[in-house]
């Protein structure tokens, strides 16, 4: 048994990442604002991360084996929990995400299309922060997510009083109502209805992950002992044709397009750039991956009884 603490967990894979802890032993403690309760016999800390003052009280004398970090955005809650972790653990992980690899919001090593993007590609060890930035404008951050999970997972490297490891998730679906994007669920819902998908006239492959696997894969991170980042991602890319196909053929439709040059605006999945991971790292390590195209066929069973997100 180990003493994890969870900071987030309130939701979809970070909520089933607590439950498989605790079934698995571990002494759980969960850090939020409140929002969710966590599972009966897991202590609840409340406390909003960013208050570096309340946090550390909250945490008193606290310890932990690892912590396990859902919901850091910027280079700025990174320090603040390098500093308040800062002797209080031995490991720390956190979820970043795909979205450090778009060629769109960073100058990045140019990867031939059809070649998996391997985690070298972004070195957080050299990966220059700005903590001066407007990290704490909504708007900004929502603009420059992908730019603040790789400053985040930079200040994490450097912190030096832990070992650190990021797992950068793949696309997350499954789940049904629990798919907080609601992407696939609109997706659904829209071909169901015979809607026009709109996609690039080239579009490329991307990878995505079961939000059951992503959190299989994050108990499987907590307790290893490799540091830097892992890409998880289910085998098997997939394009927004082959995506729409699968969703057509659950919902009895055929699949409908409309398509627009690169560099316009398309549906979401659909990508005229190419950053699709590899997941060579993860499994050399031990981890086992399903293939996208075993689980998406549930998921979108799911996904057409669920109401898409009105945002998605």
């Amino acid at each position: 048994m180990e003493k994890i603490c969870v900071v987030g967990g309130s939701r979809y894979f970070g909520k089933l990442l607590v439950k498989h802890l605790q079934a698995a032993g571990h002494q759980v403690t969960v850090i939020n604002r409140g929002s969710t309760q966590p599972p009966a016999g897991v202590e609840h800390l409340i406390v909003d991360r960013n208050d570096e003052a309340a946090l550390t009280a909250a945490l008193g004398s606290r310890t932990f084996d690892v912590v396990v970090d859902q919901v850091c955005y910027t280079p700025v809650q990174a320090a603040i929990a390098a500093r308040v972790f800062d002797g209080r653990t031995r490991r720390y992980v956190m979820t970043s995400t795909i979205e450090v690899y778009d060629p769109a919001t960073a100058a990045l090593q140019t990867v031939p299309a059809g070649t998996p993007v391997p985690e070298e590609i972004v070195d957080p060890a050299a990966w220059l922060v700005a903590m001066d930035l407007p990290w704490h404008d909504d708007a900004y951050l929502e603009a420059h997510y992908a730019e603040g999970k790789r400053q985040a997972e930079a200040v994490f490297t450097r912190a030096g009083s832990f070992a650190f490891s990021s797992v950068r998730s793949a696309h997350v679906l499954g789940g049904g109502a629990q798919e907080f994007t609601g992407r696939l669920a609109h997706y659904a819902a829209h071909i169901a209805r015979g809607g026009a998908i709109t996609v690039h006239t080239r579009a490329l492959p991307t990878v995505f992950i079961h939000y059951e696997e992503l959190a299989d894969l994050l108990l499987w991170a907590t307790t290893a002992d490799f540091t830097g980042p892992i890409n998880a991602c289910s085998d098997g890319p997939l394009d927004v044709h082959d995506l729409a196909e699968i969703i057509a053929a659950q919902a009895g439709r055929e699949p409908v397009y409309r398509t627009v040059p690169a560099g316009e605006e398309a549906s979401p999945f659909s990508f005229d750039r190419h950053y699709a991971m590899s997941n060579a790292r993860a499994k050399e390590l031990g981890f086992s991956f399903s293939r996208a195209t075993e689980w998406l066929p549930g998921a979108v069973a799911e996904a057409l009884t669920s109401e898409p997100s009105p945002t998605a």
